[in-house]
């Protein structure tokens, strides 16, 4: 009876072990707040919940659900980090050795002194919520490909790859470096580069709200102009285009743009500057006023504050 039972339960042992997710044990499920942990396998912010980490290890990939929120401070994450519609990501003092992506309707990417692989991302399409992209004196190991919403490189920002910005509010590099090509096609609101360098070929075009390389531009106010170590081509743009205090090392391309572009007398251009014939430059000479811009920028601190109240709120998640 005894060896009847004995094997009985070790039966339904078994069977019960069997019936088990096969994954239940690789994801940890953060719901609350975290310390100097590590988690041994992958992190998961369920949907419409709120995650804030300090001096978090993650050895897995991270994702966030739609609608969640994943805060951390001085984390280290090994693997790639994806967000959902409407979810949020916000890294500071953190690095994350794989890709970031923003799914469609994402709501957005914050990361302020912190590494991370390539960022993407994704196209609006049929969601209603505009993303965003905020790099503040960060790293990215890759490049970065943005097809919606706002973006803006600044405070000492390096890309070691392209970047590469299409259909977005506006995108915008203050002070920051690109170590491959620049291309921003397409922005409602235009574009502004400002004390920054781009080492490989850069190429504005279709933008409705402007283009502005350097200071004394009217869509943005900054200190200096930049370095591009190839050709630059500003073309198709309507909302003026600025060229003030650059050095180009190749040639400036400026055509077709409503009005004419205005180029300064003090830009170095080591090969030459090609524009408009003149009549086809008279005949778009007329001024046309730059489409309005909204520094919507707070919405990341507002998500960040609600995010870490909620956390809070929650109570220690069971890293």
């Amino acid at each position: 009876m005894k060896r009847y039972l004995a094997a009985l339960t070790a039966g339904l042992t078994l069977s019960l072990v069997a019936a088990a997710p096969a994954d239940a044990a690789l994801t940890t499920y953060c719901v609350g707040t975290g310390g100097a942990v590590t988690v041994p396998n992958d992190l998961y912010v369920p949907a419409g919940e709120s995650c804030a980490l300090t001096g978090t290890i993650v050895t897995g990939n991270v994702s966030v659900a739609a609608g969640g929120n994943l805060v951390v401070t001085g984390g280290q994450f090994a693997g790639d980090v994806r967000i959902a519609g409407n979810g949020y990501f916000d890294a500071s003092d953190t690095t994350v050795a794989g890709p970031v992506v923003l799914a469609a309707g994402g709501y957005g990417v914050y990361l302020k002194d912190a590494a991370s692989g390539a960022v993407t991302v994704r196209a609006k399409g049929t969601t209603t919520v505009d993303s965003f992209l905020f790099v503040e004196g960060s790293s990215v190991t890759g490049s970065v490909n943005v097809q919606a919403g706002e973006v803006r490189l600044d405070d000492g920002t390096e890309v070691s790859g392209n970047v590469s910005s299409t259909g977005t509010y506006y995108t915008d590099l203050h002070d920051s470096f690109v170590d491959g090509t620049l291309s921003v096609l397409n922005s409602a609101t235009g574009s502004v580069v400002c004390g920054s360098s781009v080492r490989g070929k850069a190429t504005f075009a279709g933008n409705l709200g402007g283009v502005q390389l350097g200071p004394n531009g009217p869509l943005d106010s900054c200190a200096s102009g930049g370095f591009w170590g190839k050709d630059v081509s500003v073309t198709s743009t309507t909302g003026g285009v600025t060229v003030d205090d650059n050095i180009i090392d190749g040639v400036l391309t400026a055509t077709g743009n409503t009005p004419v572009a205005q180029i300064a007398a003090n830009n170095r251009i080591r090969r030459g500057v090609v524009t408009d014939p003149p009549a086809a430059a008279a005949a778009r000479s007329a001024a046309r006023p730059a489409a309005p811009r909204q520094d919507d920028s707070g919405k990341a601190e507002q998500r960040r504050v609600d995010a870490v109240q909620e956390a809070t709120v929650a109570g220690p998640a069971n890293l």
